[in-house]
């Protein structure tokens, strides 16, 4: 991923957080071979999913100082070597992993099959640079997706198009030894074509050896006199392979083929919440926001800003209520576990899942009748036609819906299915205990004076 999603260069900072999600004028990425309505039945699955795990895990889990730490403290290959030589995740438990997922209402996992190390957790036939070559010994990728599968979660791969181990890649901004001259003499002559050859042969060995890949996080290109871009990848080329290897598969958006037809599935806005839906030429276009519990995707002992249950709540729903998925990101100690504070949270998340996910799975935002009340958020499953009204500050007693009276035929707080008792007013002034003036139609809820305990109360409202 990229470093903290706000610590780039200016020039990668536009290309990544704005350029990702609000550019214009790059059309929507459908082939000439599909349609609107049929890239949204493949994708089908993936919209209704809404929450999905990441999982960032490598070599970088030893130094457990960020996944970027090769780069930002310059290590040679020679001084990174301690890490690989002494990578044995012991106590990986891939069930558990797949557990942890599933309770915490997940419907699908991306892990990083290689990240820009280049340290694979396959065993790919194209390196020796890879877990079957460290003291673990094993692949690592087999046994997670077995796992994922077998709870029911559809299975994903990211790929780091950057490599700072591969002995063709060429020096750029982001390589840990950029500004370093002998460095770079040495490596004047690297092959670019040489590594792209090697790009092409792992992610063809990835979408044929491991059954049904349902989605791919390519990541990431970022054009510039020292950056890398489109044709540092071929991704024309390797786009093409992707789409006829796996022509289900969901793809992201970080080839460099913004203006490629079929060259891109969805929008990946990074530890970035947008203001509202994505859209390209005024379109709304699918999107998933990729977050972290605290600053870092990779193990990081001593990171101390981790955001709360209840935050994560928020940023799930506010992600859905604006029609959008959420991949939340786990990054697993050297042992091979998730650490405790992660569990935490994911099993916070789970707790309020189990009665909450209804407004989650399935759901979107609500349709533009509805204007969303002071302090709350809205989520709409347009199937079931029921509207969710997320509430962040609890009211006393009353809560005010203008605009609602006449739609909604029953309420209920979702956590207990528990009667919310309303009337209607089609009138201005109408509020118990309230002098003023309100707008006309408004849908009256009489609210228990105590909020439930749960993080975010969920009010359901089946509509007329």
């Amino acid at each position: 991923m990229l470093r903290n999603g706000f610590t780039l260069k200016k020039g990668i900072v536009l290309s990544t957080l704005l350029g990702l999600v609000l550019a214009g004028g790059l059309g929507n990425g459908l082939s000439a071979q599909e349609t609107v309505a049929e890239r949204e039945t493949r994708m089908r699955w993936w919209t209704d999913a809404r929450f999905g795990m990441f999982i960032h895990w490598g070599l970088y889990a030893l130094p457990a100082r960020h996944e970027w730490v090769k780069s930002q403290e310059h290590i040679t290959d020679a001084d990174y070597q301690k890490y690989f030589d002494y990578f044995n995740p012991d106590l990986f438990n891939p069930q558990e992993w797949a557990r942890a997922a599933k309770n915490a209402g997940m419907k699908y996992f991306v892990v990083t099959t290689k990240h820009h190390e280049g340290f694979c957790l396959f065993d790919s036939k194209f390196t020796d640079y890879k877990a079957t070559k460290t003291p673990y010994g094993k692949d690592l990728i087999k046994p997670l997706l077995e796992a994922m599968r077998a709870e029911g979660l559809r299975v994903g791969f990211y790929y780091s198009l950057l490599d700072w181990h591969h002995p063709e890649y060429t020096l750029d901004e982001n390589h840990p030894m950029f500004g370093n001259q002998e460095f770079a003499e040495n490596a004047k002559n690297r092959d670019q074509k040489k590594y792209i050859e090697y790009l092409h042969n792992q992610v063809r060995e990835l979408l044929t050896e491991y059954g049904t890949i349902d989605c791919l996080f390519m990541d990431f290109s970022f054009p510039g006199s020292n950056g890398k871009d489109r044709k540092d990848w071929d991704s024309e080329k390797l786009i093409k392979m992707i789409r006829e290897l796996q022509p289900d598969i969901i793809v992201d958006d970080r080839l460099d083929l913004l203006d490629v037809p079929g060259g891109w599935d969805y929008r990946t806005p990074e530890q970035f919440m947008p203001p509202e839906w994505v859209t390209i030429d005024g379109k709304r276009v699918p999107w998933e926001t990729c977050q972290t519990f605290s600053g870092s995707w990779g193990y990081y002992r001593d990171e101390a800003t981790w955001k709360s249950v209840r935050q994560l709540v928020v940023m799930l729903i506010e992600t859905v209520s604006k029609g959008g998925n959420l991949l939340l990101n786990v990054g697993p100690t050297a042992r091979g576990t998730f650490d405790a504070r992660a569990t935490e949270r994911l099993n916070g998340m789970g707790e309020w899942m189990k009665t909450g996910s209804r407004s989650i799975t399935g759901c979107t935002q609500a349709p533009e009748a509805f204007k969303t009340p002071a302090n709350c958020l809205l989520t709409y499953d347009p199937d079931g036609k029921r509207l969710y009204v997320h509430v962040l500050e609890w009211p006393m007693g009353v809560l005010a819906l203008d605009g609602f009276a006449g739609k909604v035929a029953y309420a209920q707080l979702l956590y207990d299915a528990s009667e919310v008792e309303f009337s209607e007013s089609m009138e201005m002034g109408y509020l118990p205990g309230k002098s003023e003036g309100r707008a006309s139609n408004t849908l009256i809820l009489r609210l228990p004076v105590r909020q439930p305990d749960v993080a975010v109360p969920v009010i359901e409202l089946f509509l007329k």
